[in-house]
């Protein structure tokens, strides 16, 4: 888990205060996020590896358990879908 993805050319992730959730904005439009997504998204910058997010997020949320497998299958949706590409 070394990749480290990176957001798109073209894609910008904020929060959307009227939506109050995350948001991926891009030139055809807007997809807003669920919590989880949001969560997941707010740790891409370019630098950190996949395995830098899971522990972050597994820090931030000690409750939910291992996240490994659900971070990496939802990074992976994500680059399908085009948000992310590896860098």
């Amino acid at each position: 888990m070394q990749e480290v993805p990176r957001f798109r050319r073209g894609f910008r992730f904020q929060w959307e205060p009227a939506q109050q959730s995350y948001v991926l904005l891009y030139p055809e439009g807007m997809v807003k996020l669920n919590g989880s997504a949001g969560a997941i998204l707010n740790e891409v910058d370019g630098q950190r590896s996949v395995a830098d997010i899971v522990a972050s997020l597994e820090q931030q949320f000690p409750d939910a358990g291992p996240l490994g497998k659900d971070v990496s299958e939802f990074l992976q949706d994500a680059r399908q879908q085009h948000w992310i590409e590896w860098s």
